[in-house]
Formats: structure tokens, sequence, C-alpha cells
């Protein structure tokens, strides 16, 4: 895990989250539920549902069931109560944590993320203490073996297509863009013929926290419980290490 390369901590994540289907399942549905109930069901106006429905599908979730998530969200089928909001913290070390949730019941979860916290050498802090640590941006990433072109053309497609800026890891290209830039960036890739790995609103730290040893043991234990809770959608740190 590195705070220089998102990818590898998303890789990370999707490796973990891909023996785990049940959930994934119903943590895209919930997120299709809240992006209807705050923008409308019709993903062509609303970005975040159309972003919503695309991972669902790319997680093989059946259509009826991605149906039946907008309806319950937009409230033509008993309705949604979940609501989505931030929870800050700090974790070991005094590496900054934000975690992204999805709940219908803020006090059982509040109280459970709290405990989660405190187990593992963090705790769990006020609205804001954290979060001007970090900035929210649009990622692309686009896998080289799959790019179809060298990385000078991939780098000007690109930026001709509204990124922000280009990096190149050790196996893939990441291109940021702000973060309601992204949808035209990424629709200007595929276009092109360029296959797109992941694409996503996320938050970057602006700097981070390197950590060893049993800090950094603790601090990797302290993210896998959080993103094993069934209300959290996400988790972003400043947190980096070599191991």
């Amino acid at each position: 895990m590195s705070g220089h390369s998102k990818w590898a901590t998303i890789k990370r994540k999707k490796a973990k989250v891909d023996a785990q289907r049940g959930k994934i399942f119903t943590r895209l549905a919930r997120e299709i539920m809240v992006a209807a109930r705050q923008g409308g069901k019709d993903p062509e106006s609303n970005m975040q549902l159309k972003t919503a429905i695309q991972r669902a599908k790319e997680a093989n979730i059946p259509n009826d069931n991605i149906m039946r998530a907008i309806q319950r969200g937009a409230g033509e089928q008993g309705g949604s109560n979940f609501e989505e909001f931030y929870y800050e913290g700090y974790g070991p070390g005094g590496v900054a944590v934000m975690i992204e949730i999805m709940t219908d019941n803020r006090n059982r979860t509040a109280g459970e993320i709290r405990y989660i916290f405190s187990r593992n050498g963090g705790s769990l802090g006020e609205s804001g203490c954290v979060a001007w640590m970090f900035q929210e941006k649009g990622l692309i990433v686009v896998e080289k073996a799959d790019s179809g072109r060298n990385e000078d053309d991939l780098m000007l497609l690109a930026i001709d297509s509204g990124a922000d800026d280009f990096k190149d890891g050790e196996d893939s290209y990441e291109i940021t863009t702000a973060p309601g830039e992204l949808e035209a960036v990424k629709e200007g890739l595929e276009e092109a013929g360029v296959e797109i790995a992941f694409a996503e609103v996320s938050m970057f730290p602006l700097n981070t926290v390197k950590l060893e040893g049993n800090e950094a043991e603790q601090m990797i234990k302290l993210i896998d419980t959080l993103e094993d809770h069934d209300d959290v959608h996400n988790v972003y740190t400043n947190f980096e290490t070599d191991t």
C-alpha cells in the first residue's frame, strides 16, 4: 500500500471485494438508491446514478435488481431511508481517515465506527477535523496492456479530453480530472477506443504520513475492519507504507 499510487490501493481493495460478492451487491444497491434519491432516477441527467449503474453492471448485478434499487431510491417502491455522509478521525501515528457512509441508522453506525477506531489505535473525530487534508478529484485508470497506444499519445488524448494530470505507474496510467469533468474525460477516452479499468470521483490526500512496523500493521487492520463494515462505502486515508 502506498500513498504514491491511488491505483495500488484501489486494486488491493478490489481484490478484497471480489472475494465478498454479497457485500458488494448490497453496497452498490445502496449507492444506486442514494444517487436516485438525491438526483432523480434518470441517469442521463444524474451522473452519480449513471456511474453507480455502470459499476453495478460491471459487478454483474442483474438489471432487475438495478431497476428495483432505482425505484426504491426514487420512492416508487416503499422509498429508501439510506443517507450518505462522512465520518472523520485519526488512525495510529496521526493518520487522517475519512469514511464515506451509507446507512439507514446513523446512531447505530456511529457507535460501531467509534468502536472500530478505539479497538485499532485510532479515534473518531469531529466533522471537519481532517477533511481539509483531502482534495476531491476524478480518477481514471488505464492498464498499460489495454491502452492500445503509447504513453505520449494517451497523455495528449487525456489532456485534450479535459484531464488535469497524467501519471505513469508501474503497470497502469492514472489520469486525474476535476470532479465535474470525470465523465467527459472518460467518454473521450472510450470514444477513442481506450479501455478504462476504473473511473470514480475519489478523495486524494494533500500529503501523506508514512508508518512502519507495528503502527503500519495496526493501520492496515483499521482500514480492513472499516471496509468490512456493511455501512462503509469508501475509506480514504493519507497513510503510506513500503510494505
